[in-house]
């Protein structure tokens, strides 16, 4: 049985999706336990993260070979659904309805979204060597407004920073297409991997410094930022678009309402995980007694008889 080209690229965004995760999770308890990206460096966790996104990004160039911009690059949001409840397990706390009611309202945005998504083929249409400079330019100036916007306002800057990689990233994948479409040997090529790259890279960075400030929120915006971004591109310069005309357009907005939605619940801060309480040997949990309060004799020090001083006066 041969398996479409739409097909396969959805199944590989899901393992994608979920390699991305686990990446973010990890970035996340690294970035806790660290000052900076410098301290990041020097720990093997982090190390293990550049390799899940790696992964994630590979499988996510191979997945843009068989499926469009509008098509792979919204099954990328899928890594916040997974990565929540991951990220609450590894904290050792329950997901919250709230977040449940998350990656419900997620899940029913992109599959309006999916539904609608035009071209069941594989895309056989690139970015021009002249388009490519010019969308690679506008966002480096993005990231560079973002990243200056993160040092006026550190009440925000998680925020910024997370923003500015999912900027890095969607432009990233989407110069990656053009290295898995009808590739040659040339100049230009060259320059579109230099680019990928550095944008690749560029995005890891930013969403490590984001992920200081947290995970549901930073995540939930670089996570949105990132399909916007290259399905933006996808529409505005390859032509690419929805189904059913009106009907199609509308459906795609009630679904990216939704999924807008769930990210904004998702991206709630979470109560911290408490510490369990103490325990008999047979496991079950030890009553907790009240604390008694402080007698005189406590709060005397030891060998001054205060009434006994007051006499001798």
């Amino acid at each position: 049985m041969v398996m479409s080209p739409v097909f396969l690229a959805v199944l590989i965004s899901l393992v994608s999706a979920v390699c991305y995760a686990m990446a973010a999770v990890v970035q996340e308890r690294t970035a806790a336990d660290t000052a900076g990206v410098r301290g990041a460096l020097a720990r093997g966790s982090w190390w293990w993260s550049v390799a899940l996104n790696a992964t994630g990004a590979l499988l996510h160039v191979v997945a843009l070979r068989y499926g469009p911009l509008t098509l792979v690059q919204p099954l990328g949001a899928l890594s916040l659904v997974v990565a929540v409840p991951l990220g609450s397990l590894v904290a050792r706390r329950r997901t919250s309805r709230t977040q449940w009611r998350g990656m419900a309202l997620t899940l029913a945005g992109l599959t309006a979204l999916l539904t609608v998504t035009a071209s069941g083929h594989a895309p056989d249409d690139t970015l021009h060597t002249t388009e490519m400079l010019g969308v690679a330019l506008a966002a480096v100036a993005a990231v560079a407004v973002l990243v200056r916007f993160a040092a006026r306002h550190s009440a925000l800057e998680g925020l910024a920073f997370a923003a500015a990689s999912g900027v890095a990233s969607g432009i990233g994948s989407t110069l990656a297409q053009k290295l898995v479409v009808g590739p040659t040997v040339s100049w230009s090529t060259a320059l579109v991997a230099a680019l990928t790259v550095g944008f690749a890279v560029g995005g890891l960075l930013l969403s490590q410094r984001a992920y200081r400030s947290g995970l549901g929120g930073p995540l939930a915006l670089l996570t949105l930022l990132n399909p916007v971004t290259a399905s933006a591109v996808g529409i505005a310069l390859l032509g690419e678009g929805f189904q059913y005309g009106e009907t199609g357009t509308l459906l795609a907005l009630a679904g990216a309402v939704a999924a807008v939605h769930g990210v904004t619940l998702l991206s709630r801060p979470q109560a911290p995980a408490t510490a369990p309480g103490p325990r008999w040997s047979d496991g079950h949990d030890r009553p907790r007694l009240p604390a008694s309060r402080p007698t005189a004799e406590a709060l005397t020090p030891a060998g001054v008889d205060i009434l006994g001083a007051g006499r001798a006066m």
